[in-house]
């Protein structure tokens, strides 16, 4: 088990959220009209880096997974659940991700209901074998059903990976952009050319034309009654090559233990991937979690920062096994 220096979050706990009681009445009301009448509503979700409400809701007519956001107050995340119904209703049936069944504007605040994954928890920590296992399975049938993206799904103007930015942390250290003692002291920065010159072929390596998840992690993973596991949280999803879902997955695998290369390998999405082609996209993910991860804290999330730096140390020790680098 590599040694990690940077603590890792209870990822079970990260999230700051109202709870029910702090839903305006109006918004609570229009929730117990969706689900036929008096609401039992359990704990908050402890999960993710946002300020929405979002917790399982059991009413006459059934039991659902609710998030709402007050748009008024944050404009971003009223965006994203925005989207994520888009997203939801184009994904093909073959895809394990809980359903959304409505979504509804009211007072400025925006509100969906998904079907609730039937004793839905995230996967342990740290990773178990079988919930592992079962979360690279539901990757795989989810891959297999996006390799070719649906024209539903296209006309949602889905765009490449690489559309919103390159991943430049590393190539921004070399350049001096970026000063390096922002960076975590056991950051080996004697290696900064050789993560530079990987990093510079990120675009080339993840380029393809599969849907991606784009962040597939533990906390956006369900475990249910059947051990089978589900994927959530469909926020952010991109062009590119299918495999590259599975890098920060596997990461924080490594993380636990795990034989993150050897699965890697095995997965069904990985057939003629080569070695340069995850290489360089380990670098191109320990940068940019590294540089981001080494940002003023953010203060719509305060767990983020430690988030970032935590993904960065995990991938690039994943990295550095591969190469045979000492950190």
């Amino acid at each position: 088990m590599p040694n990690i220096v940077t603590p890792r979050l209870r990822y079970a706990s990260t999230a700051t959220r109202p709870s029910w009681g702090d839903l305006p009445q109006g918004i609570r009301q229009l929730i117990a009209r969706h689900l036929g009448g008096a609401v039992d509503v359990g704990p908050s979700a402890g999960s993710g880096f946002t300020s929405g409400f979002a917790a399982v809701a059991q009413g006459a007519s059934g039991t659902q997974f609710i998030k709402a956001v007050n748009g008024e107050m944050n404009d971003v995340i009223a965006n994203c659940y925005r989207r994520e119904a888009l997203i939801n209703r184009a994904l093909p049936p073959e895809v394990p991700a809980p359903r959304l069944q409505w979504i509804e504007e009211q007072d400025n605040w925006v509100v969906l209901g998904f079907d609730a994954v039937d004793g839905g928890r995230m996967p342990a920590e740290p990773w178990q074998p079988n919930e592992l296992d079962a979360a690279l399975n539901a990757y795989a049938a989810t891959a297999e059903a996006l390799a070719t993206p649906s024209p539903q799904m296209l006309e949602l103007g889905l765009k490449p990976v690489d559309a919103e930015g390159d991943f430049t942390g590393w190539r921004d250290v070399q350049a001096g952009s970026v000063k390096p003692e922002i960076l975590p002291g056991w950051v080996p920065l004697r290696l900064t050319p050789q993560l530079t010159e990987l990093e510079s072929q990120w675009r080339k390596a993840t380029a393809g034309n599969a849907v991606l998840h784009h962040d597939l992690r533990q906390d956006n993973v369900l475990i249910d009654t059947t051990d089978a596991a589900w994927i959530c949280d469909w926020n952010w999803p991109c062009i590119g090559a299918s495999w590259s879902d599975l890098v920060l997955l596997l990461a924080t695998a490594l993380a636990d233990g795990h034989d993150a290369s050897t699965l890697f390998a095995a997965h069904p999405t990985t057939r003629g991937v080569a070695h340069e082609q995850l290489d360089a996209a380990l670098a191109a993910l320990s940068g940019f979690f590294l540089v981001s991860g080494a940002q003023p804290p953010a203060d719509w999330s305060p767990h983020l920062r430690q988030h970032q730096t935590w993904c960065g140390e995990v991938t690039l020790r994943w990295l550095a096994d591969r190469r045979g680098w000492s950190l």
